[in-house]
């Protein structure tokens, strides 16, 4: 069992108790104590981490943690240590985990516009974790089914034989309630406004987002708006929270700009893409076929391709080890409860040794399912493929499986692995040409160009953007 659902099982075992809120100093339900909040933080960090990846930016990185740790005097819990980091991924999105742990992505830093948003965005978070919001819920939670990691047959062994940690993925898809957000909204206003920050950049930030929607897609990473739901009541009540002094510090839009210029735009091919019906992975020089129709997520730590019914599913993983194939087979073999082999077959691919093991995975109460492991020696790394579904429908599946496992070579096509991000390019407009004319120049795909619009603070690309007024340009 995982540390952390240990954690959450142990402390489920606990009568309810009340401690008291460091933001309203009043006593409500917490089974989670500052030290387990901390070292809870720590394992999801990791987590995170692993699951989703840090951009590698190191001056930015300082740069968006400098903004964050200047308002921590101000906080309800300035001893506590806080650590601030950007996720290299591409989906609009901000958030915490328990113990001082806030991360944004590079998507949401595309959006915004000033330095102002920023620190607006980050007191906002600041503020969720001043009022334990997340550990409310977990308490609630713990009490209601002991422990978060409840899903199906299928979820739970996907966890398992993906490494994924339960508990840690769970609490960024947890959804805060409308007072939750109204709260740290209110706290997020009054932390910027104690460092001098133009606090109605917030609106600017929120109407922004309002325009441009939740469209995080297929990633496994949720959207802003998926977990912080934004309304226009909500808008409304951070204006009546405004004052005139609150709008007037300057916003700091070129410093920021100046420190966004360069940063990824979108997916970034360097870490693999689908291009007709093939994962390509430049970074690790490999390709592989996706089945027809099948959904694909791709992280740093896993690709992921899904059935559109979600009832079957291949996970590729790769993994440094001196290992040999059937030792590290043994392994993670170990890792699932309930296993009843199958069959075994050694092999080769693409003139790579490879082991392919088969089990059934037997729970009470549940639907079998089966997994075929298919490990592939290359050089020091050992490639795995596990394609999953339940046991009565494997063999529907057997040959959309094998076709993909079987796929897999690798990559020497100059014209796929010298594939370059998109980045956003900082310039100062003339006042003569329209945002369109801008984008058009630097070959903005078309169907980009609201959405760039949007970036840019302007209302559409018809937009003439005055004398010097700095753009992001997507190149």
């Amino acid at each position: 069992m995982k540390k952390s659902a240990c954690f959450c099982l142990g402390i489920a075992l606990l009568l309810a108790a009340c401690a008291i809120n460091p933001v309203t100093g009043k006593r409500e339900l917490s089974l989670i104590s500052e030290q387990q909040e901390i070292e809870l933080g720590k394992e999801t960090d990791a987590e995170i981490g692993q699951e989703y990846g840090y951009y590698s930016d190191p001056e930015l990185n300082r740069y968006v943690d400098s903004v964050g740790q200047s308002m921590i005097p101000y906080t309800h819990r300035p001893k506590l240590i806080y650590h601030f980091a950007v996720l290299d991924t591409p989906v609009v999105n901000a958030f915490a985990a328990p113990g001082g742990y806030v991360y944004v992505t590079r998507g949401i830093l595309a959006l915004m516009g000033s330095e102002s948003e920023l620190a607006a965005v980050l007191g906002h978070e600041i503020g969720h974790v001043n009022a334990r919001h997340t550990v409310r819920q977990m308490s609630t939670q713990i009490l209601v089914q002991a422990g978060l990691a409840v899903g199906s047959a299928l979820n739970e062994t996907f966890a398992k034989v993906a490494g994924v940690a339960g508990l840690g993925a769970q609490l960024l898809f947890l959804k805060f309630s409308r007072d939750d957000e109204r709260q740290a909204d209110g706290l997020g206003l009054q932390y910027a406004r104690a460092v001098h920050y133009n606090t109605g950049e917030m609106v600017t930030f929120f109407s922004a987002l309002e325009r441009y929607g939740d469209l995080s897609g297929g990633s496994s990473l949720p959207g802003f708006l998926s977990t912080h739901p934004l309304t226009s009541e909500r808008i409304q009540n951070v204006k009546s929270m405004l004052t005139e002094d609150d709008v007037a510090p300057p916003v700091k839009r070129e410093p920021y700009l100046a420190r966004i210029d360069g940063l990824v735009f979108g997916d970034d091919p360097r870490q693999g893409f689908v291009e007709n019906g093939t994962f390509y992975h430049p970074g690790m020089r490999f390709r592989f076929s996706v089945p027809a129709g099948w959904k694909v997520q791709n992280a740093p730590a896993r690709v992921t391709m899904a059935s559109d019914k979600g009832d079957a599913a291949v996970i590729f993983q790769a993994e440094k080890t001196d290992e040999s194939l059937p030792a590290y087979a043994q392994k993670k073999a170990g890792a699932i409860e309930g296993r009843k082999p199958v069959s075994e077959q050694p092999g080769t691919i693409s003139g790579m040794a490879a082991l392919h093991q088969t089990y059934d995975i037997v729970k009470e109460g549940q639907d079998t399912l089966r997994a075929r492991f298919s490990f592939i020696r290359r050089g020091d790394q050992i490639f795995t493929f596990t394609s999953l579904s339940k046991a009565v429908d494997f063999n529907r599946f057997d040959a959309t499986f094998q076709s993909a496992v079987s796929s897999f070579s690798g990559l020497s096509d100059p014209s796929y692995l010298n594939r370059r991000p998109q980045t956003i390019q900082v310039l100062k407009a003339d006042g003569r040409l329209s945002l369109k004319d801008y984008f058009a120049k630097n070959n903005a795909k078309k169907e980009t160009w609201s959405y760039l619009a949007i970036m840019n603070g302007m209302k559409d690309a018809d937009a003439v953007p005055e004398p010097s007024r700095l753009l992001k340009l997507v190149r």
